[in-house]
């Protein structure tokens, strides 16, 4: 089987069809997901689905782009729920900063202490992490360090293929694979692989974005877990029942479920 350690279940994209969604994918060998939290005002949603379907977990988490809704109390209120698994999508993403240098100074340190809270939180839960980083490996890669994230480890979610961020396996980090790794421009991708170390590969859809070929252009959904596991297989010369097996074993061993 296959697990999708980070789909958008809670995406206004799957509100007309949810149910058939989870049908396809559970029919094609996907038999567990997972709801990374990154806006607050969607935990509820998310949950609810959870409590819906017995092979659905969240995680708590404020994605850099949100970080102005960033609270506490919000983790605290969830991190004991029985169903969350994970504190994220949380880390740093300095792809659309705007402004003067100044303000993107600001913006990144702002960045940076919710970051640095939500790995606190996580150290505190004893839960792993899911980490967003977008153009921003060094300052993640040293806050991950500074902080001690290896604790908790995680999962380097849609890993950006940054060498720089693969001694992070040695720090109970794993690397998230998705539709990304189908792309014909994804050749970074694809020769940095062989270089992840097998038992710190998971797989991941990040539905209902970046759909992978053959179906780019359309909507994302858990089912399409099967083209990043059969692309994975054919880099690593195995066969892709082994690819199942292990990202499955890897994904049951990080997020205990």
């Amino acid at each position: 089987m296959i697990i999708d350690t980070h789909i958008h279940l809670d995406n206004e994209r799957y509100d007309e069809d949810l149910e058939e969604v989870l049908a396809r994918a559970r029919e094609g060998g996907v038999k567990k997901f997972i709801i990374p939290g990154a806006d607050p005002a969607t935990l509820d949603k998310a949950i609810e689905i959870t409590k819906k379907y017995e092979d659905v977990y969240f995680s708590v988490g404020v994605h850099p782009y949100d970080m102005e809704s960033f609270s506490e109390d919000i983790f605290h209120n969830y991190l004991g729920h029985e169903k969350c698994v994970a504190v994220g999508e949380c880390g740093l993403d300095y792809f659309r900063l705007e402004g003067s240098d100044e303000e993107k100074d600001l913006i990144k340190q702002k960045q940076k202490e919710v970051f640095v809270a939500q790995i606190r939180l996580a150290r505190e839960y004893k839960k792993p992490l899911i980490v967003h980083v977008r153009d921003a490996s060094n300052d993640s890669k040293t806050i991950l360090l500074e902080n001690k994230a290896g604790e908790v480890g995680g999962v380097l979610h849609c890993f950006n293929a940054d060498e720089q961020l693969l001694s992070l396996a040695k720090e109970n980090f794993y690397f998230g694979i998705g539709g990304v790794l189908t792309f014909k421009n994804a050749k970074k991708l694809v020769n940095v692989l062989p270089k992840i170390p097998q038992e710190k590969l998971v797989i991941e859809t990040d539905g209902p974005y970046l759909t992978p070929t053959p179906h780019r252009g359309e909507r994302n959904e858990p089912l399409y877990t099967n083209f990043v596991a059969q692309k994975m297989a054919e880099l690593l010369e195995v066969d892709i029942k082994s690819i199942e097996e292990l990202t499955t074993n890897n994904a049951q061993k990080l997020f205990h479920i």
